[in-house]
């Protein structure tokens, strides 16, 4: 055993003074780059193996009714056990400097505090006031008895009740309902938490009526979400996208995040396919499908047989259909085919028709990661550099001499990425070549380092993607907005685990945006809530002012050119 540990010490000695490139004599040091690009390989075979062989003995011991491997967890320092993030590489730090509060808190009241005469000395001159400000809050009932007056006519035999106020309909008033939607979908408080609050400063409240506040009537919200998204849409023809697991009723589903700037919309499908996302992409409106050229095209995309194309053209065309008469038309006319081909082609007729139709704004270009379903789906794809360079940070390398490599890369990958962000605040044409020409060189460039050099010739096939902020400097070369939104609903999932019915998904879905987007526009969620609550109309709609901002600042001007 001694022996054994012995020649892996050496082994390991060796791997880290190797250096192929100091080897005088090309054909050795081919063959060198070759035996240790094979022990990558094999190292990483070797992981994989262990961890299938581990999983396979624990199952194969449960099977047999014993224990399994105990999971015993080796004290680590708090925080993330493998560190993907890329925040220290691709930001250049910064000086940070404490801003004055003066200019943020709003003052309720002042209140002068004056010194006692008896104890300033006979010449004590007055020379004005040292502001300090203390901020506070008051909490309390506002428990109303309201008197209605009430009148009864026998002409028309009938009884006149006077109207409560708008707000405070229910047996609760605006104060409360705004708290408990503020503290819940803004601060994250369980409906537990909430009842024991409310308790507490002598409010009596039933978990029932808490949680029907929370989830029924709320078509007002609903209505201003849509239109938030309508506008955020028109506010700019490209939009952040991505995506999260969800609970509801206990069976998985898929919250989809849509934003940019000046918005975030979220909205829960059962799925996570194509057809899910373009149905989420038109508000949830029902799919319907088209078969023109536009259908073709897609057909040809995604590589559907001849023999099927042809029955296709046989069809209605230029036809709008729903989905119960297209699928009745592929079930009379094409019996025989199989699940996956109705699948794409139900995608690419459902594509054609979110294309031409006018009912609805329609994205020109995802800012996404490189998942499939997000693909095909609009004119262009802009990829995500944090997300792409994640996957170099994800190797493994055991040679020592494959580390230097991989860190040499990184370093030039972050470089490359700074300078097209300091191409995105002064764009030229002279610019945008070299940057072009530097990107072929860096990811084309062989390394020796197998797995880097396959890693790369990945990333160099994605060009048009990851190089569209050339054409369109408005672009975000990260889909980070996106990602904290949808870390925001998996935090909102972890303190409630998910909802129950289809009425609490989308009440769910509908405050998160709205949340979301009032914070973007600096606006306070709780007053935004009052105000709509009361029906006061001191906040415009959401969706004005997301159009006034963006006429002020354009997020598509090189689209306009």
């Amino acid at each position: 055993m001694r022996q054994n540990n012995d020649n892996q010490k050496l082994v390991e000695q060796v791997l880290q003074r190797i250096d192929q490139t100091e080897i005088a004599d090309k054909s050795l040091s081919q063959t060198v780059e070759s035996l240790l690009n094979l022990i990558e390989k094999l190292h990483v075979q070797l992981k994989d193996l262990q961890q299938e062989n581990q999983s396979l003995r624990d199952e194969n011991n449960r099977l047999k009714g014993e224990q399994q491997q105990p999971k015993i967890k080796a004290k680590k320092p708090r925080g993330f056990s493998q560190n993907y993030s890329s925040e220290k590489e691709r930001k250049l730090p910064q000086n940070h400097s404490k801003g004055s509060k003066k200019s943020k808190v709003k003052i309720d009241r002042e209140e002068i505090l004056e010194y006692p005469i008896e104890l300033l000395p006979i010449d004590a001159q007055f020379k004005g006031y040292e502001e300090v400000i203390i901020q506070d809050i008051t909490l309390g009932t506002d428990n109303v008895l309201f008197l209605k007056e009430k009148y009864y006519s026998r002409s028309t035999r009938k009884t006149y009740l006077a109207e409560l106020p708008a707000g405070y309909e229910g047996e609760f008033g605006p104060g409360i309902k705004s708290l408990i939607i503020s503290l819940y979908y803004g601060g994250n408080m369980t409906q537990g938490k909430l009842l024991e609050f409310l308790e507490d400063m002598g409010i009596s409240i039933s978990a029932g009526h808490l949680s029907n506040l929370l989830i029924k009537n709320q078509a007002v919200f609903e209505r201003e979400k849509s239109e938030i998204y309508e506008a955020g849409l028109l506010s700019s023809p490209w939009q952040h996208f991505d995506q999260t697991g969800a609970r509801v009723g206990g069976v998985n589903y898929t919250t989809n995040i849509v934003c940019n700037p000046l918005y975030t919309v979220y909205f829960t499908t059962a799925n996570k396919d194509r057809l899910s996302v373009l149905q989420g992409l038109l508000d949830g409106r029902e799919l319907e499908f088209i078969l023109n050229s536009f259908t073709n095209s897609m057909l040809e995309t995604l590589r559907i047989p001849d023999k099927w194309k042809k029955s296709l053209e046989l069809l209605p065309q230029d036809t709008v259909l729903n989905s119960t008469e297209f699928n009745g038309l592929l079930d009379r006319h094409l019996p025989l085919l199989g699940s996956q081909m109705r699948k794409r082609i139900l995608e690419a007729a459902a594509i054609a028709f979110y294309h031409q139709q006018r009912d609805w704004p329609v994205i020109k270009t995802l800012l996404c990661d490189d998942a499939p379903t997000f693909k095909l789906l609009t004119d262009e794809l802009a990829l995500c550099w944090i997300h792409e360079g994640r996957h170099y940070k994800k190797l493994t390398p055991k040679v020592h001499y494959h580390q230097k490599l991989q860190e040499q890369f990184l370093d030039d990958f972050w470089d490359y990425y700074r300078k097209l962000l300091a191409y995105r605040d002064a764009p030229t044409l002279s610019t945008a070549q070299r940057l072009h020409s530097e990107f072929l060189r860096l990811f084309q460039t062989q390394s020796g380092y197998q797995q880097l050099d396959e890693r790369k010739r990945l990333t160099a096939s994605k060009i048009s993607e990851l190089l569209l902020v050339l054409e369109h400097p408005e672009l975000p070369l990260h889909n980070n907005p996106a990602e904290l939104a949808a870390r925001t609903m998996v935090r909102r999932r972890h303190i409630s685990y998910g909802t129950q019915t289809a009425e609490g998904t989308a009440s769910w879905d509908t405050f998160m945006s709205l949340v979301a987007t009032t914070r973007k526009l600096g606006l306070s969620f709780f007053e935004y809530v009052h105000d709509r609550i009361l029906r006061t109309g001191n906040i415009p709609s959401l969706a004005s002012i997301i159009r006034d901002r963006s006429s002020v600042n354009s997020l598509s001007w090189s689209w306009q050119l």
